[in-house]
């Protein structure tokens, strides 16, 4: 919320979503019938009541266009957008297009896209690749910025760092892999592992405290984060698409370990559409589960191999969409009757 504009009205609907588990087989999943079934019967009914709620609001409002970005809240606002014949634009950030959107896709007026639209099903005619719009700190740091950025947050200006993250609840996979591989790594580089909350307690009681290379964090808000991967000579993340798309930005070289075990398996394919234009290094997060040193291994790799880090940096900067706000601003407006 820390980009939030107060001065936007929100207005609440009810919704629903249907629980599907990318590493669970359908015969397992029907074997849960009070964690799965019940409530994806539960949320169908929900899902007709948001639908009926929105076409009140949509009424009452009368927009020229309705806008949504994807997830099951949306459903019901599209669903009813349609009924009420209002232009429907529909953004898509992820190279696995979500059901809400597959479903919506049908009566879209627009589509934008957050890869190339090679990786999606829709209609030609109607979609464009616009990238997704990044807030305006994450930009490209030239060598003495990223020195003065290291500086700032405690690190030396003239060694190398490697930020680690895995969002706001971390990644128990990566976190583990760094911590049994710290000692090798240090050696090497610097160390900004955010741990995010759920192990920082433990991390903080299993890594080096008062380490000058090395800092454990449990989170960093956004602007922060900017400065952090600014200063970053690598950075080690999960395959989240607007996170790639910052780092694009950024122009960074960055290895991926994409969680395959998200709905649709949706990391994996975007971590896929990167690898396919040696735009990043991917980690197999299953793999790495069993032999931790896999990601000290592609670090390492990295940091002797400088033309790489460079390649990487460039190829990942192609994706960059520095005009994405713009371009989403436009489609919406050109549907307008």
């Amino acid at each position: 919320m820390a980009h939030s504009d107060t001065k936007v009205k929100v207005s609440k609907i009810v919704a629903g979503k249907l629980r599907r588990y990318y590493n669970l087989s359908m015969w397992r999943q029907l074997a849960r019938p009070f964690s799965i079934v019940l409530p994806n019967i539960r949320d169908f009914f929900l899902v007709g009541i948001g639908t009926l709620q929105s076409i009140v609001k949509l009424i009452a409002w009368r927009p020229d266009v309705v806008f949504t970005k994807g997830g099951y809240v949306c459903l019901p606002v599209g669903f009813a957008a349609h009924l009420l014949r209002i232009p429907l634009v529909v953004h898509d950030s992820d190279a696995h297009p979500g059901l809400t959107n597959r479903i919506l896709s049908r009566w879209a007026s627009a589509i934008a896209t957050g890869s190339p639209i090679e990786y999606y099903p829709y209609p030609k005619n109607i979609t464009k690749y616009v990238g997704i719009p990044v807030a305006p700190e994450f930009t490209e740091y030239n060598e003495e910025q990223k020195k003065l950025a290291k500086t700032a947050l405690g690190f030396r200006a003239d060694t190398p760092l490697v930020v680690v993250t895995g969002g706001g609840l971390g990644a128990e996979r990566i976190n583990t892999a760094i911590e049994q591989t710290l000692d090798e790594l240090l050696p090497l580089t610097q160390v900004a592992l955010v741990a995010g909350s759920n192990q920082y307690d433990d991390l903080r009681s299993l890594t080096p405290e008062n380490n000058d290379r090395f800092q454990l964090l449990s989170f960093i808000p956004p602007q922060e984060m900017a400065m952090y991967m600014g200063a970053a000579d690598i950075v080690v993340t999960r395959a989240g698409a607007t996170t790639l798309l910052e780092l694009a930005a950024m122009a960074k070289p960055i290895i991926l370990v994409p969680n395959g075990h998200l709905t649709g398996g949706h990391q994996l394919k975007n971590a896929a559409v990167y690898r396919d234009k040696n735009a990043a290094v991917i980690v197999d997060d299953d793999e790495l589960d069993k032999e931790p040193h896999l990601l000290f291994d592609a670090i390492s790799l990295l940091l002797h191999d400088p033309k790489a880090m460079t390649q990487l940096s460039h190829q990942l900067s192609e994706f960059a969409k520095p005009e994405a706000a713009h371009d989403v601003a436009e489609m919406i407006l050109s549907v307008v009757k």
